[in-house]
């Protein structure tokens, strides 16, 4: 598979202007804090991905402190 096709069919020249504008936008200090930020974000992202996946696969348990015998009508 192409490049192009990967990138919604831009060519070579398109991605080098883009990546030209991003550098002047932001400069080449500032890039790599970004990068990082944004992998940063992914990463939490995908750590809140997989305990959202394993609350709704894990089996039907009473939350920490909600046993039967410290409820109300025990008392």
């Amino acid at each position: 598979m192409k490049l192009n096709l990967l990138l919604l069919g831009l060519g070579t020249g398109e991605i080098i202007l883009i990546a030209f504008a991003i550098l002047l936008l932001f400069g080449a200090k500032r890039i790599p804090e970004l990068m990082k930020s944004m992998g940063k974000g992914v990463k939490n992202f995908k750590e809140g991905m997989k305990e959202v996946e394993k609350e709704i696969n894990a089996p039907d348990e009473p939350a920490k402190g909600t046993s039967p015998e410290s409820g109300p009508e025990s008392r």
